[in-house]
């Protein structure tokens, strides 16, 4: 049965069959989720990054988990905040979307995704929550056998998702 759950913690530590890295378009690592997943995974991640030549912003690409416990690792860059008018929740649902797709087609049961768009990108947390949920209910609901989680680094980040969900699907 498919399900979605919200944890607090450490995505890097995700035993999970993939996870989603929130990356930047060149793939390189950077700060934030994307260091702290290079940095975990070890050098081979950035080596078998860079021959993936980049990865345009809404777009998903994966390679080996390395040193991670998690099998797969899913690049996404997400959209940088531009006050909403410039199609940013549509790029930040191909992300997840995207990612999803990658993860199903590598025969990934278990996704585990950070608050993509949410830290120095600037999307603001309610609005990402509210896009996150609606794309990972409408593809949970076609992978009846999958679970996906969204590790949140923070309580604040935590709350936003489990409210979000909530709020998308009530519990009758």
């Amino acid at each position: 049965m498919a399900k979605f759950q919200v944890i607090q913690g450490d995505i890097t530590q995700s035993h999970a069959d993939a996870i989603v890295n929130a990356a930047n378009t060149t793939l390189l690592g950077g700060g934030g989720v994307d260091g702290a997943i290079h940095r975990a995974a070890g050098p081979k991640l950035l080596a078998a990054c860079i021959p993936l030549n980049e990865c345009a912003t809404g777009e998903a690409k994966v390679t080996p988990g390395f040193d991670l416990a998690a099998k797969w690792v899913i690049h996404t860059p997400g959209p940088v905040w531009h006050g909403g008018m410039n199609g940013e929740a549509d790029l930040l649902a191909n992300s997840y979307r995207n990612s999803l797709e990658l993860a199903a087609q590598k025969g990934c049961q278990t996704i585990d995704f950070p608050s993509i768009s949410t830290g120095v990108y600037g999307y603001p947390l309610t609005q990402a929550a509210a896009v996150a949920v609606k794309v990972i209910g409408t593809w949970l609901a076609a992978h009846p056998k999958a679970t996906v989680r969204l590790v949140a680094f923070d309580a604040t980040t935590a709350a936003a998702y489990s409210a979000a969900w909530t709020a998308q699907y009530p519990v009758h």
